[in-house]
């Protein structure tokens, strides 16, 4: 056994661990692991208690930043209203005038949280400090102390399911259930410009559609989910079988940040595919004929 080994053994069970102690042939747990276990299947996890850590650390980071928030802006509330700005120019033209007020608050939420739990997986000590054992003179990391949030399949999914009911939640009252029906199932062809015998079977088609549109909104938490855990999680791999080489640290840095906003830009867009109707087709409120004949 080195003597590196022996002095993190001497932790035991809590020790801190660097990749070269890890057994590189079993990479990064898919799973996070339990810290508390309550049982009947509540626990808190180490995914969890990250994501509550680096939530308050930026919440308390954003207040001491702005301060007390005045006409003629200070250097911190300036950067702040400057990011705000640049999110705003971006999802405004996406989710329309109508839902944007409603849907800015989240959209900013789920892009700035993304993106710092992200980030907090390339942070030295993430994933390798824990409990663990020495094992045929390697240890061997069984619970890590600290994971990212969003290597944990169950924390993407939650965020996914959050996007999911703030859609619900949006397009309801924006647009409407009847408004929401006609854009599924309603015949986008043009009465007077389809020949008679074709309309009715256009109908139909439009009706099999909608149903197949049906489908591809209840599966968006399982993929929004999907598509941001396999990410983070395989870059999470990369880095741990590459030792951190800085070329893949470097890129991962892209990644979390491409990765946030992927996840912001198809929450918007799943809103504006029905809020977004354009400032010169508002619909009515009780969404007649205008908005049918934008559709």
């Amino acid at each position: 056994m080195s003597r590196v080994t022996k002095l993190a053994a001497s932790f035991a069970p809590f020790v801190c661990a660097t990749s070269v102690f890890a057994n590189e042939a079993e990479g990064v747990a898919p799973s996070a692991a339990k810290l508390i276990d309550f049982g009947n299947g509540w626990a808190i996890t180490n995914s969890m208690v990250t994501g509550w850590t680096v939530s308050a650390l930026l919440v308390t980071f954003i207040l001491i930043l702005v301060g007390k928030p005045r006409i003629l802006p200070g250097k911190g509330q300036a950067v702040v209203e400057s990011l705000i700005e640049a999110l705003r120019d971006l999802f405004e033209p996406i989710v329309g005038k109508q839902a944007f007020p409603l849907a800015f608050p989240v959209l900013v939420t789920f892009f700035v949280f993304i993106l710092f739990q992200n980030w907090m997986g390339l942070f030295p000590g993430v994933g390798t400090m824990g409990w663990g054992h020495d094992m045929e003179g390697h240890f061997h990391l069984t619970r890590p102390l600290i994971r990212p949030h969003n290597s944990d399949f169950n924390g993407t999914i939650a965020l996914a399911l959050v996007s999911f009911g703030a859609w619900a939640i949006i397009v309801f009252k924006i647009a409407g259930p009847k408004l929401i029906l006609w854009d599924l199932f309603g015949n986008k062809a043009d009465k007077k410009e389809t020949p008679g015998w074709l309309y009715p079977i256009l109908a139909l088609v439009f009706i099999a559609v909608g149903f197949i549109e049906v489908f591809s909104i209840a599966i968006r938490p399982f993929t929004l989910s999907v598509r941001l855990f396999g990410n983070v999680f395989g870059g999470e791999n990369l880095l741990e079988g590459t030792g951190f080489f800085f070329v893949f640290y470097f890129m991962e840095l892209l990644v979390g940040l491409i990765q946030a906003l992927v996840f912001t830009l198809l929450t918007s867009v799943y809103i504006g595919l029905l809020c977004n109707h354009g400032d010169d087709h508002a619909h009515d409120d009780d969404h007649g004929p205008t908005a049918e004949a934008h559709h």
